[in-house]
Order: C-alpha cells, then sequence, then structure tokens
C-alpha cells in the first residue's frame, strides 16, 4: 500500500503541479572552506632565441622588383645555411609585392599615379645557441636583410623548472590559510581543491634597426626569464579544539 505522501505526489503531478520534494542536502551538509592562492617564481637563462629578418627591395616594375627580391632572400637563405642554422629552424613569415604611388602636395588630391613596386620577403629564425644571436644578426645583415627585429627569448623547459616553485607556491598558499584560519578562530583540514594558474612570460621583445653593412656587431643581452607560478587551493575548515 502506497503512502500518503507518494498518493500526494502522484495526484499533484496528474493535476500539473510540482509536488514537494525534500532536498536532497542541507547546507550544512557542505564542508566550510577558507580559499587563498599562493604564489612563486625561478630565474632561468633562456635557451632559445627566435628574430625576424627580411629584405625589401623598389623597381619601376613588378618583375624587376620580385627577381631583385629573389635573389636578395636567396642570399640571406644561404647564409643562414652557412651559420649553422637547421632548415626547419627558418621559415618565410611574410612574402609582398605593392604598388608605390606618386605623392602629391596637395591633400585634396589622391595619389593614383604607380611609380614604383616594392618587394619584400621575411623570414622567422630560431636559434637554438642563444649564445650566437649576434653573430646570425651581423651574417643576416652582411647577407643583405635591411629590416631585422622581433627578438624574443625563451625557456624551453619552463615547466619543468617550475616544479620547484609549485612546492613554495602551495606552501605560501598553506601559509595564508593558516593566517586566515587563525583569525577566524578554526583549524585548517584537508585541501578540498587544488588547481594551478599563471605561467612564464617571454623576458624580452624588440625590434632591432640594421643597416646593410653594419660597421659594429649586433649587441644582444638575453639576460634572465622569470618564470611564475598561481596555485588556487581550497581548504576545509573545523572548529578548533577546545
Amino acid at each position: 500500500m502506497k503512502s500518503p505522501a507518494i498518493i500526494a505526489a502522484i495526484f499533484a503531478t496528474a493535476l500539473g503541479a510540482t509536488p514537494f520534494c525534500a532536498p536532497l542536502a542541507l547546507a550544512d551538509d557542505f564542508p566550510s572552506a577558507v580559499s587563498v592562492s599562493g604564489e612563486a617564481s625561478v630565474s632561468a637563462a633562456p635557451d632559445l632565441a627566435q628574430i625576424d629578418a627580411g629584405v625589401a627591395n623598389d623597381a619601376k616594375t613588378a618583375k624587376e622588383a620580385s627577381d631583385a627580391n629573389n635573389a636578395a632572400m636567396g642570399k640571406v637563405l644561404l647564409a643562414l645555411k652557412g651559420a649553422g642554422i637547421d632548415e626547419k629552424d627558418y621559415q618565410t613569415s611574410r612574402l609582398s609585392l605593392q604598388p608605390q604611388y606618386a605623392t602629391s602636395s596637395k591633400t585634396s588630391e589622391r595619389a593614383t599615379s604607380i611609380v614604383s613596386f616594392r618587394a619584400s620577403n621575411r623570414v622567422t629564425v630560431k636559434i637554438r645557441d642563444v649564445t650566437k644571436v649576434a653573430s646570425v644578426i651581423d651574417t643576416l645583415v652582411g647577407a643583405g636583410a635591411n629590416d631585422v627585429g622581433n627578438i624574443s627569448f625563451e625557456v624551453t623547459q619552463a615547466s619543468k623548472l617550475l616544479d620547484g616553485a609549485r612546492e613554495q607556491a602551495l606552501a605560501d598558499a598553506r601559509r595564508k590559510a593558516e593566517i586566515y584560519a587563525k583569525a577566524a578562530g578554526v583549524t585548517l583540514g584537508a585541501p578540498l581543491s587544488i588547481s594551478e594558474g599563471g605561467g612564464p612570460m617571454p623576458l624580452f621583445k624588440g625590434r632591432i634597426a640594421a643597416a646593410p653593412m653594419a660597421a659594429a656587431p649586433a649587441q644582444v643581452a638575453p639576460g634572465e626569464e622569470t618564470l611564475s607560478v598561481t596555485v588556487n587551493v581550497s581548504w576545509a575548515i573545523k572548529p578548533k579544539e577546545q
């Protein structure tokens, strides 16, 4: 025989009403917690550099500009190969051929006359020995590259180097949580959740202006990169034992 409560629920459902249901869990069933973030960082020397290098040529016709640019970039690529850069470590990043228009002293007049064409070609180069960055730049400039820049440094094993910092970040989070727990008159229990955020940031990015026949060698300072990690932790809290 069905209980009166079940019969009432069935009757209410038949009439289109929402039957009353007891909550599955009360608020008191969820553990109280304190949530904090911990941070830590470590410094490391970069072991990978990346630069962009390009050549640009102007000529009266599109074909002349393109032919001159192809020849110039060919010398740059040969120079990279001669410097010991693996072919997998340099890649064309931009190739363009654009008309150049005549300029007018009258701002109201739009320039419509094509006076020349400009061809440009850029290549991105990875340098796996950062001590050779300056010499590679000198090689590029000596081979005819007239636009070198967008240099950046990277620590390739950043995640592995952060392992020690992760332990420090967790300890930092616990230190903060204990301060809050003491101030609130409770004690910490077991951690309920742990999540990681943050990551390494490039130390330097910039542009190097280089003349085709630079008199002095390129000056490059890789420096160090600061790798940081943030950990978010929630601890259960319980009343302090009397």
